[in-house]
């Protein structure tokens, strides 16, 4: 049905269902028993699966009888029905957040001067900030606030004789204020490393000096968010990067499952870069932090990527972890969005395949890949190339070539730079397949053709090959 309450409501599990059902039928929320209604004709219809398309007069009827459609009342019925679930939504939050609440308590009871409540509401915001587990940014922001709270409560601004909760306050809205500065810089520098864009994040530089010439080490998001600062700013210490593993190690429980897989996403970015250029062993750092996600089941709403599920099974075939890589795809691949599953099971057990050199169960396979997306394509493709040459099948490696040409060049989507070593494999695998073994001198010159190329994709497997002719 091409209704959005209806669209927002099939995103609802059963729980929540029963739950919005009590708020609708509250009536300090609700008074209307018409959205009532509704809500439980959209939610039948849901349960249901219903093929059939369900008709606006349908529903009417329902609700209202033998009246007379009217299509403006039942747009506003829905309208309030939408309302009504937005509250919810917020009042779900509200109530998952008791330090929050504790705040809004205080200031109601401060606001109504009701003194006998001043030392229960207080006692009750500290001892929920005391057990509270999760410490991101806005943990302190809620501390600063219980503590100007209590400033209020107890009138400090008219007894000026005594010392107060000023430094504490102060205090927790600096680490608040501090923290979340270092990590938006940090989504700043995360895509300034990907594209062109400036950011001006004002007293970031002052914040950093601060922060290196003072201990923050009690307040891991400081801690973890200036060490991610330095993993950008001196790339090449690797001590950073050590340093902010363990930090992950020690605290990442302390943040929410978001904010901790974002920080781990920085650490595993740091160490696919290094990879690139130093090989194994950031491999191995790389796949024992992805190990560690698994372990501790940090998935953003329980959910892997697919570019990190190839990502992660690429690296464990490099690493030959090959039954690690099956069980892996068997075992996580319903955490994949419905939406990309598909293509992401094929795809990565064809590479598994590949590696286990299963070129026919590996061209079967990515004969089932969609190939609109362009990621896919083009690394389905590179596979094709790799397998046509390994099992000699020189006629369609080079079709491919000519295919995959035409593709490169017709794609108005890839960049020129990107094009090019892409072009480039194409050249360079077509002058392999024409060397004999042990012909050094045209083994050379392809080998300084390359050296001198501006990049070429699939480098390592271009030279593996040119290493078995010589």
């Amino acid at each position: 049905m091409n209704n959005k309450t209806y669209t927002i409501l099939q995103s609802f599990d059963k729980y929540e269902v029963n739950r919005l059902r009590k708020f609708l039928e509250s009536p300090y929320f609700n008074m209307n028993d018409s959205i009532v209604t509704l809500f439980e004709v959209f939610i039948k219809d849901i349960f249901a699966k219903s093929t059939k398309e369900l008709m606006k007069e349908v529903i009417w009827s329902k609700i209202y009888g033998q009246k007379k459609y009217d299509d403006v009342r039942f747009r506003k019925l829905n309208s309030e029905l939408l309302k009504l679930m937005e509250k919810f939504l917020a009042q779900q939050v509200y109530e998952d957040n008791p330090i929050r609440q504790a705040n809004h308590l205080i200031e109601a009871v401060g606001g109504r001067k009701l003194i006998k409540l001043y030392n229960s509401t207080m006692r009750s915001a500290r001892r929920l900030s005391e057990l509270q587990k999760s410490q991101p940014a806005s943990f302190y922001y809620y501390q600063y606030e219980i503590e100007k709270n209590y400033y209020q409560l107890t009138n400090l601004d008219i007894k000026r004789g005594e010392k107060g909760n000023i430094d504490i306050m102060s205090r927790n809205l600096d680490i608040f204020y501090f923290s979340e500065k270092l990590k938006w810089y940090c989504s700043a520098l995360s895509r300034k490393s990907i594209s062109s864009h400036e950011y001006n994040i004002t007293f970031i530089d002052e914040i950093i000096r601060h922060i290196d010439k003072n201990s923050y080490e009690s307040i891991p998001a400081i801690e973890i968010y200036y060490r991610i600062i330095l993993t950008y700013v001196e790339n090449d210490n690797e001590i950073h990067y050590f340093k902010l593993k363990q930090l992950l190690k020690e605290y990442s429980s302390l943040f929410p499952i978001d904010e901790a897989y974002s920080m781990y996403q920085i650490a595993m970015n740091y160490c696919i870069g290094k990879a690139n250029k130093k090989g194994q062993n950031f491999l191995n750092e790389f796949f024992e932090l992805y190990k560690i996600l698994l372990r501790n089941e940090i998935f953003v709403n329980g959910e892997i990527s697919p570019w990190d599920f190839k990502n992660v099974i690429l690296a464990s075939l490099r690493l030959g972890e090959y039954s690690w890589t099956e069980n892996f795809i068997n075992n996580y691949s319903e955490k994949i969005p419905i939406e990309f599953r598909d293509n992401a099971v094929t795809y990565n057990k064809a590479q598994l395949y590949f590696y286990q050199k299963k070129y026919d169960d590996v061209v079967l396979l990515l004969n089932q890949v969609d190939y609109e997306d362009p990621a896919y394509n083009l690394n389905s493709k590179l596979m094709l190339i790799a397998v046509y040459y390994e099992t000699d099948e020189i006629e369609p490696l080079y079709s491919l070539f000519e295919s995959f040409r035409v593709y490169l060049n017709r794609n108005k989507k890839i960049p020129q730079e990107r094009k090019g070593r892409y072009l480039n494999l194409i050249k360079f695998t077509k002058k392999l397949t024409k060397i004999m073994p042990g012909d050094k001198r045209s083994i050379e010159k392809l080998n300084v053709e390359i050296s001198e190329a501006k990049g070429v994709v699939n480098l390592k497997w271009l030279k593996e090959k040119i290493a078995e002719l010589e």
